[in-house]
């Protein structure tokens, strides 16, 4: 699950990436462990899958294995595309030209292992095709409806060689990532027990706003200043931001005491994973690029916590 202003320049970034394959023997295992898992697209995947059975077991909800394995499968698919067809942009350094200035260390890590990750789509694509049937027939239109809307916001971000030059700053991809995977992850459980809609929006609401805090931060820190490039949402969206994570942060407790129509973990995994984006937003400047975003998505990680509950 960027703006140029003050970025460091293209080439800069090309020797930042390699400088962090170089040194990546030289880290201890649990860091490299980390980094892999990151640049592999494990990392939104095991949040998506950890996420969904969270959802439905603390709504008492007891979900197929196959749900959480076709969440997870599409999931790496969608991640695992995403990332090579932006690092097309990287062919540009053979041209003469110089390359997209937001590519990271996993867009060069994708390029060098494309071959292995068009194999892994493929048969990706063709377990999820044998999950597909396996799920509830709710669940299936829920997501025909969420994958249509996403197909076309894809569409709008890699349709041509302009839109992958600027994508960041033609649509609002970190308030996006947002609506989108709190939506996915949330359909399973609200198409098993319906009555749930309305119960569970705010908790929706509030991990969508996580969600897109995650990709905000990872924004941040990636990008120091904002620019008249960047979308103008997400330029409001990182100028309160200490704001909308203090707001999120209550709202999470809020709900967790309040909320009695609401499973009180949902809520406070929410606050909890606030707290750990803002500590590691505090110490970030202790981690390589790749780490700190791997850092990020285990931040989401917090239903592990709560699984006595």
């Amino acid at each position: 699950m960027n703006g140029v202003a003050a970025t460091t320049h293209p080439v800069v970034k090309v020797a930042e990436s390699a400088t962090i394959h170089r040194s990546a023997e030289s880290r201890n295992p649990l860091v490299r462990g980390i980094d892999l898992w990151h640049l592999v697209s494990l990392d939104a995947p095991t949040v998506a899958m950890l996420w969904t059975w969270f959802l439905a077991r603390t709504n008492h909800i007891s979900l197929p294995a196959t749900a959480i394995l076709a969440m997870g499968t599409a999931v790496w698919m969608l991640y695992a595309a995403d990332r090579l067809l932006d690092s097309r942009a990287i062919s540009s350094q053979h041209q003469g030209e110089l390359p997209h200035s937001d590519l990271e260390a996993r867009h060069y890590f994708h390029r060098n292992h494309k071959r292995a990750f068009r194999c892994g789509i493929l048969f990706a694509s063709i377990s999820l095709a044998l999950l597909l049937p396996q799920l509830a027939p709710q669940s299936i239109r829920l997501y025909l409806v969420l994958g249509t809307l996403l197909f076309g916001y894809f569409i709008l971000i890699h349709v041509n060689s302009a839109a992958i030059q600027h994508n960041s700053h033609r649509l609002p991809k970190e308030l996006a990532v947002g609506v989108f995977f709190s939506a996915a992850t949330f359909i399973p459980t609200v198409a098993s027990d319906p009555s749930l809609r309305l119960a569970l929006l705010p908790a929706a609401i509030l991990f969508a706003v996580l969600c897109s805090l995650n990709c905000l931060f990872i924004y941040h820190w990636e990008h120091p200043a904002t620019s008249s490039e960047t979308n103008p949402a997400t330029n409001i969206a990182l100028r309160f931001l200490p704001r909308i994570s203090a707001i999120a942060l209550v709202s999470g407790l809020i709900l967790a005491v309040f909320d009695h129509s609401l499973p009180r973990p949902i809520p406070a995994a929410c606050s909890l994973a606030t707290i750990l984006l803002l500590l590691l937003h505090r110490n970030r400047h202790h981690l390589s690029p790749t780490t700190l975003r791997a850092a990020a998505d285990i931040c989401l990680l917090t239903p592990f916590l709560f699984l006595y509950f």
